[in-house]
């Protein structure tokens, strides 16, 4: 038996382990950082994130826009999404379907009525709000805890928005917002996993080619 033989060979199913066990070591040191982040601080880049957004002319001629609202020490999201409404565009969020196992994407008009804690205290659109069907979407806020320069991210690890963004029209814009430090050299990623087509922190903003 040659020596080659008798080396453990990886499996599929040893490299997808391997794979969440980054992704996992990751995800706690990204939050760490993100929550040790001073609310004054959080507060002020989350200002410079929105206006980024809101000047972007993927953005400016978007008509029915999913956006999230922000949960724990994620970035101010509501600055974007009050704008998006007085600009009269569609604007939808997302709700977790036990169900199904997938995101609901309903249209909100007043945030205030419109929206309240929902999965595990996310904010998320009432019952009362009307489903949208995906394909009406043209631009899309992917939230995420990691994002590198390829575009790739990793989530909270629900894989909720793993199985929405392939829903989308292909030209629908997939774009993150993130403070600074969410930005890494490597997030690990399978094949399959689907990436942004730009990433937007207080400090810069990053285009990737599809």
């Amino acid at each position: 038996m040659s020596a080659s033989s008798t080396e453990p060979r990886s499996t599929p199913d040893a490299a997808s382990g391997k794979l969440l066990d980054e992704k996992r070591g990751l995800r706690a040191r990204i939050l760490r950082e993100r929550d040790a982040i001073p609310a004054e601080d959080r507060a002020t880049a989350s200002a410079s994130i929105a206006a980024s957004l809101l000047a972007r002319e993927d953005f400016v001629s978007s008509k029915t826009v999913l956006l999230t609202l922000p949960f724990g020490s994620e970035w101010d999201t509501r600055a974007l999404l009050h704008a998006a409404l007085a600009r009269a565009k569609t604007v939808a969020l997302s709700r977790v379907n036990l169900a199904t196992g997938m995101l609901d994407v309903c249209a909100i008009i007043r945030l205030e009525h419109d929206a309240a804690p929902g999965y595990r205290g996310i904010p998320e659109p009432c019952a009362h709000c009307e489903l949208l069907d995906v394909a009406a979407i043209d631009w899309v806020l992917v939230p995420g805890v990691a994002f590198d320069r390829d575009g790739h991210r990793i989530g909270y690890g629900g894989g909720y928005y793993d199985r929405l963004l392939p829903l989308l029209r292909a030209d629908a814009y997939r774009v993150a917002g993130a403070f600074e430090l969410q930005l890494v050299d490597h997030v690990p990623a399978a094949p399959h996993d689907v990436a942004v087509d730009a990433v937007v922190t207080e400090a810069r903003s990053i285009s990737i080619a599809r």
